[in-house]
């Protein structure tokens, strides 16, 4: 466009033109548990909710790399400080980064290749609570992880409130791969998540069936026991 026909336009226009592709998504979390739940997002912040309570969180546009998860099991002070028995972050009610496994994980980049959102579930550091991720007003994936994989986990990987993920439980390349370390493949513990939840990243390269795409500035749901 030149600059000609760019001051045609009036200036309304370019401020709504331009907010609209400036703006955050907007995360609405949303506690169905029959349990509360200590909502998390690695961008920063927390929040206690009870069964049907929700939680709006605003994510930048353009932020590459983030999660939402709930914990569980959590006993914080008057200053936010605690412990939790699943998905904890160093203690603090408001999150700072990412929690401890194990957490189901709803991750997302926004507006990233072709303004493309990239999202997913996660259960590759392991399982605590029935997630669905899915868009508002828009014609994506709904994704959800929402088996019964903490009553059905395997010995090796049960803990305390959740399904561990092998990479905590036994550290072994073959489990804890990542690009920089090379290639890997499914195992028989990736596979009895992926079995559950096929719409889950199983292993850290399990892209194929489950990196999804929205188109920027989608709105999005998180929602708990779905």
């Amino acid at each position: 466009m030149t600059p000609a026909k760019l001051s045609l336009i009036p200036f309304t226009i370019l401020s709504i033109f331009f907010f609209s592709f400036t703006q955050g998504a907007n995360f609405d979390v949303i506690n169905q548990c029959p349990y509360t739940v200590w909502a998390a997002v690695s961008t920063g912040g927390g929040k206690q909710l009870e069964t049907g309570q929700s939680w709006q969180v605003t994510v930048a546009p353009g932020t590459p790399k983030a999660r939402i998860w709930g914990r569980t099991g959590c006993n914080f002070d008057a200053n936010g400080r605690g412990k939790c028995d699943t998905g904890d972050c160093n203690g603090m009610l408001e999150c700072n980064g990412y929690g401890a496994p194990p957490n189901t994980l709803a991750e997302f980049a926004l507006n990233q290749f072709n303004n493309d959102d990239f999202v997913d579930i996660s259960v590759i550091d392991g399982f605590n609570i029935p997630m669905e991720f899915s868009p508002v007003g828009a014609s994506c994936k709904t994704m959800r992880c929402a088996a019964d994989i903490n009553g059905q986990c395997p010995e090796q990987l049960r803990t305390k409130g959740g399904c561990n993920n092998p990479c905590t439980v036994f550290n072994t390349i073959e489990y804890c791969c990542t690009i920089e370390r090379g290639s890997c493949g499914p195992t028989e513990y990736s596979k009895f998540f992926k079995d559950r939840c096929p719409d889950a990243y199983s292993y850290p390269q399990d892209d194929e069936s489950s990196l999804f795409t929205c188109p920027g500035g989608t709105n999005y749901k998180v929602v708990f026991c779905p």
